[in-house]
Order: structure tokens, then C-alpha cells, then sequence
């Protein structure tokens, strides 16, 4: 069973996502902001993480620039509402850090399931 790490601030949309994820056979391991999530890899790392942008204490992309330094190799899904700026602005802006995929929110369930199962497929 592949595992997940979850980033995302909004407690009621990741709780949401989760359960999809758990739903599908992922193990998710969840964190509310970069900083933790940060924190939760660099002690176990995942198979894929998943994680919002714009959060308090460590935005997405710092957290997506820190895991490029210390895993090249790391398999990251990065989504976006937006803000107060266009969400493909943050989300091209997410690839051009390492992000390999990117999802603006909201988005459906299948698209989710569809980018997570593809980015786990690869080597």
C-alpha cells in the first residue's frame, strides 16, 4: 500500500481528501501547514505528497523547494484555490519548483485518484 502525506490548512478539505485517499487503499498521513508536513517527511518519508500552497508558517512552494534539496526524487502533487491571486499563477509556479503535477481546486475526485495512481506508476 502506497503512502501519502496530506498538506493542506483547510482541516475540512483535507479531512475530505483523506478519506478519498483511504477509500482508494492509500495510507494518508496528514499535516496543516508546510512546517509540519515538513517535518512529518524528513522523519518518514512518503511514496507521494500532496500539499496545498498557500498555508500559514510554510507556504507550498518553500516546502516544495526544501523537499527538491534533500529528495530529488520525491513524487509531489501540488493544488491551489487561488487566493488572492489566480490559482494557475501559483500553480505553474508550483511546476517550475519541482511539482510534477498540479490540480486547481476544486477539483473532482476522479481527476484527484487519476494524478495520484499515475505519479505513483512511475519510477
Amino acid at each position: 500500500m502506497a503512502s501519502i502525506l496530506l498538506i493542506d490548512d483547510d482541516d475540512q478539505f483535507r479531512m475530505m481528501l483523506s478519506e478519498i485517499l483511504r477509500r482508494a487503499g492509500y495510507e494518508v498521513v496528514e499535516a496543516s501547514d508546510g512546517k509540519q508536513g515538513s517535518k512529518i517527511y524528513c522523519d518518514n518519508p512518503t511514496d507521494l505528497i500532496i500539499t496545498d500552497l498557500i498555508m500559514p508558517n510554510k507556504e507550498g512552494i518553500e516546502l516544495i523547494t526544501e523537499l527538491r534539496r534533500s529528495n530529488p526524487e520525491a513524487k509531489i502533487i501540488a493544488m491551489s484555490g487561488g487566493g488572492r491571486v489566480n490559482a494557475k499563477n501559483y500553480l505553474s509556479m508550483a511546476e517550475r519548483f519541482g511539482a510534477q503535477r498540479v490540480l486547481a481546486k476544486p477539483f473532482p475526485r476522479v481527476d484527484l485518484l487519476a494524478t495520484v495512481e499515475e505519479l505513483l506508476a512511475r519510477p
